[in-house]
């Protein structure tokens, strides 16, 4: 499916903000590196990403009308994150508390809740694989120690 809509600004990433207080990201380091990531998603990143999102997200302009309407494209976050050699990514969405909290009248079910959510979920890792792939040219600093496992390595098979 293909979401034909006009794409929104790239957010305004948090500069101050530490991303260890997300309750699902854990980050080692303290270099985040979001004026750089801010300048790759206002260069171009954010365009591109979004696009290749748009051509295969299952939102539709149902969906996407509530996510514009609450400004969540905006409320993306992301940041270095040094010790996985990744971009982390934050991303919004419609939180638990919807139906008593009243937050839009076209969301009326979980169903909407949850496609928006994994949407907005796509559309991070999407943007965040991207900015790896084809912005960072920079290489991580932080060295594992040594006495970590080589899982590249080959692993030989019990099936012979």
């Amino acid at each position: 499916m293909s979401l034909d809509v006009e794409r929104p600004a790239p957010p305004e990433l948090q500069h101050a903000f530490d991303p260890d207080e997300y309750g699902d990201a854990d980050v080692m380091g303290d270099e985040y590196r979001r004026e750089e990531l801010e300048r790759f998603l206002n260069d171009g990143a954010w365009a591109e990403a979004f696009g290749e999102w748009a051509e295969h997200t299952d939102l539709g302009p149902v969906e996407w009308g509530i996510v514009t309407d609450l400004d969540l494209t905006r409320q993306f976050d992301f940041f270095w994150d040094d010790f996985a050699d990744r971009v982390g990514y934050h991303a919004p969405g419609i939180p638990e508390d919807w139906r008593e909290r009243d937050i839009h009248p076209d969301l009326d079910s979980w169903g909407k809740v949850s496609a928006i959510n994994a949407g907005l979920t796509e559309l991070g890792q999407v943007v965040s694989d991207l900015l790896k792939r084809e912005y960072i040219t920079w290489e991580a600093e932080y060295e594992p120690p040594e006495d970590l496992p080589n899982f590249s390595e080959h692993v030989e098979s019990d099936e012979e």
